[in-house]
């Protein structure tokens, strides 16, 4: 078994089955065999040094436990051995830009590692970015971009407020009477722009889009989505001018008109939860006003239920419509007002949402004003909680009672 080309034949065949030690003692017992180590390590690709551990290994017998493959201290000595107080200064630099919870499992920092190494450097320890990934990392930390989580000082009624809305949604539903959340979505560039989010293509050919997000003759459109809670259906109304409470209420009648009427034929009533800002913020009194025109034309109550200032993103139509629309349409220009219309009626998901949409060309006027007085006339009616949140408006009628 001396021959170089058999030992190589062999050994590659063992190999894939082979930990360090026992490939070690198999090369060792070549050489015992009668082969030279030169020609076992040219054969094996192993240290001569390795061969001759194994040799000896072998000849007084083998005493490490069964599974171990060097003995105990054997290998690398780590850095932090070598070079002691390493990990109490990476602390040190580091606990300045500690951010979370301390209590957490998981903490961040923002330093970058080549920055953290750096400082460390100058301390007079021999570190590299790598090995500062390594230790942090041992240390259970990451580096982690901003979450927007916070919300600011929250009003002391805003539980109540979300319990107060689902009582009133699980009414609605319990009735067979429609239910639907509503707000605009971002306002965003048409044209050959940057679209957030990655989108398959060839390898080494990726969209070309504009350096410069200067707004071309088509502008921006602002999606108003309209809800269905218990259908798991919407509908975006995409507008081409100002976003103001008359587009938002006219997106609304259009969604009546549309699909409101055929699946709620038998409804009295309309429930509108929405947020605090907008086009839709109960301090506006357009909006007030056009909500007026509207239970006038559909001949229903509207009872509206605003979410508490500061969680706009609670909003149902957040995560269960807009949510999927910016994931369906990533990383693709907003060629036209069309391809906008076409995305986001091409949304759907697993759960069966399905979209229509429209592009709305009508143009609205921005910095209407509505005087005070003008809310006296108005037939709507505060509910006893927050009724600065919670209002219906009742359509006037002619000769019969009110609804």
């Amino acid at each position: 078994m001396s021959d170089p080309g058999d030992i190589k034949k062999r050994f590659e065949a063992l190999a894939p089955f082979l930990d360090e030690r026992r490939r070690r003692l198999v090369a060792a017992s070549d050489v015992l065999a009668g082969a030279s180590v030169e020609a076992v390590s040219e054969a094996t690709g192993l240290a001569s040094a390795t061969i001759l551990r194994g040799v000896a290994e072998l000849e007084k017998g083998d005493d490490l436990a069964v599974d171990r493959v060097r003995k105990p201290g054997g290998g690398r000595i780590l850095e932090t051995e070598k070079q002691p107080g390493l990990v109490e200064a990476l602390k040190e630099i580091i606990q300045p830009a500690i951010m979370g919870d301390p209590q957490a499992p998981l903490l961040w920092v923002s330093k970058s590692q080549r920055n953290i190494a750096e400082a460390l450097t100058k301390l007079g320890f021999q570190v590299s970015h790598k090995l500062i990934g390594r230790l942090l990392k041992s240390l259970e930390f990451s580096l982690q971009v901003n979450r927007k989580t916070q919300e600011g000082r929250s009003h002391p009624d805003r539980d109540a407020q979300f319990e107060y809305i689902n009582e009133r949604i699980k009414e609605f539903q319990s009735e067979g009477q429609p239910a639907i959340s509503v707000d605009t979505k971002k306002k965003e560039l048409v044209g050959n722009f940057k679209n957030t989010g990655q989108e398959l293509c060839p390898k080494g050919k990726p969209v070309q889009v504009s350096s410069h997000d200067f707004p071309t003759e088509l502008g921006k459109v602002t999606p108003y989505g309209v809800y269905d809670i218990t259908k798991n259906l919407g509908f975006v109304s995409v507008g081409i001018s100002n976003d103001t409470a008359s587009f938002a209420v006219a997106s609304i009648r259009k969604w009546w008109e549309t699909l409101g009427k055929k699946h709620y034929p038998d409804a009295k009533r309309l429930l509108i939860t929405a947020d605090c800002g907008g086009s839709n913020a109960p301090k506006t009194r357009l909006w007030k006003l056009e909500l007026q025109r509207l239970a006038d034309v559909m001949d229903l109550s509207i009872t509206v239920a605003h979410h508490p200032p500061g969680t706009s993103k609670w909003n149902r139509i957040e995560h269960r419509l807009f949510a999927f629309i910016t994931k369906n349409w990533r990383g693709r220009p907003l060629l036209t007002h069309q391809v906008v219309v076409q995305l986001i009626a091409a949304t759907t998901t697993a759960a069966g949402l399905s979209v229509q949409c429209r592009l709305d060309e009508s143009s609205y006027s921005a910095g209407i004003k509505i005087k005070k007085n003008t809310l006296k006339i108005l037939n709507i009616i505060a509910a006893k909680f927050h009724g600065e949140w919670n209002y219906t408006v009742h359509p006037f009628v002619k000769d019969r009672d009110r609804v």
